[in-house]
């Protein structure tokens, strides 16, 4: 996939451009119909798949509030290229871009910067100045400058067949600790990316269960409380458990993610690594000891085991 951050990059249009457009917080099911959409109009016409995206979050360029986003800038383009799609604009968004007409961003940018032959877009796609461009002018433009307009139906959720899958609702599943719902609507499991940093040094000493603390890098946070969890790490895949919360049995009050890794001895300070959330298993509890502590953790350990078996 090549990777265009700047207009100024496009030397020449491309060939027979397949566009979509969208923030495509989450890569979600219904935004990877959207992509697979132009992979395979693109392959019918010989031409370029394309995806564009902004950053950051239009709503936060022009200080307006903005929910935390499911996946940050890093993860949201491996997932639009693990999709296969050939060409990812990730654009810079500021007042100036914001101020661009519908009309102007139609032909200049769209038709003459990127040669787009067919768009494929949401039902409730709306850009330009003043939101003002919508699915009826893409269409009235397509008339006159000779692209096609391909708008989908919404792509619905599998178990109930009713609500439509967003970015809206794969947040609150996640904020409400109901993961293993999100993945139905994700296509994976929701994942959180964080740096290791030394903690508190209890895990191991006291708990018997040493943990990897993590310095959290993305803005959503699953409801605090105790997880099944897969961990990637540099030295490869494994199963854990993981605590999001404030330890309360310890009583000292400070926000901490940490993860037990299942069978793991390596060293992994200062590394990166990636916890994929599968399951929910309960709220964080204050105990009367320590030792009730470690014992609720082996239970903990064995629901894991079974959950991953």
């Amino acid at each position: 996939m090549e990777l265009i951050e700047d207009l100024n990059q496009i030397k020449a249009p491309f060939n027979n451009a397949v566009v979509t457009i969208g923030n495509f917080d989450g890569v979600h099911k219904g935004h990877q119909a959207l992509l697979h959409q132009v992979i395979k109009k693109g392959k019918q016409i010989g031409g370029t798949g394309i995806a564009m995206t902004f950053e950051p979050h239009p709503l936060r360029a022009l200080g307006l509030s903005s929910p935390p986003l499911i996946t940050r800038r890093d993860q949201k383009i491996e997932l639009i290229e693990s999709s296969g799609i050939d060409v990812l604009l990730c654009l810079p968004f500021d007042k100036a871009f914001a101020q661009i007409t519908a009309q102007e961003f139609i032909e200049d940018i769209l038709v003459k910067k990127i040669g787009m032959k067919t768009i494929v877009i949401g039902p409730d796609y709306t850009f330009g100045k003043n939101r003002v461009g919508n699915i009826e002018l893409l269409k009235a433009k397509g008339e006159e400058l000779g692209y096609e307009t391909i708008v989908p139906d919404w792509i619905r959720d599998v178990e109930t067949g009713k609500a439509r899958i967003s970015s809206t609702v794969i947040r609150q599943l996640v904020m409400d600790g109901h993961v293993d719902r999100a993945k139905h609507y994700l296509g994976r499991f929701y994942q959180i990316r964080g740096k290791v940093i030394t903690g508190r040094k209890r895990g191991g000493s006291q708990l018997g269960f040493p943990t990897a603390n993590i310095k959290l890098h993305d803005e959503l946070c699953p409801k605090f409380g105790v997880y099944a969890v897969t961990v990637e790490t540099i030295h490869g895949k494994f199963k854990g458990v993981a605590n999001i919360g404030f330890s309360p049995t310890f009583g000292d009050h400070i926000f901490t993610i940490e993860v037990h890794i299942l069978d793991f001895k390596e060293n992994i300070y200062d590394s990166r690594i990636r916890v994929n959330m599968v399951e929910r298993l309960r709220d964080e509890i204050k105990f009367s000891s320590i030792a009730q502590l470690s014992d609720q953790i082996r239970t903990d350990i064995e629901k894991v085991k079974e959950i991953l078996k």
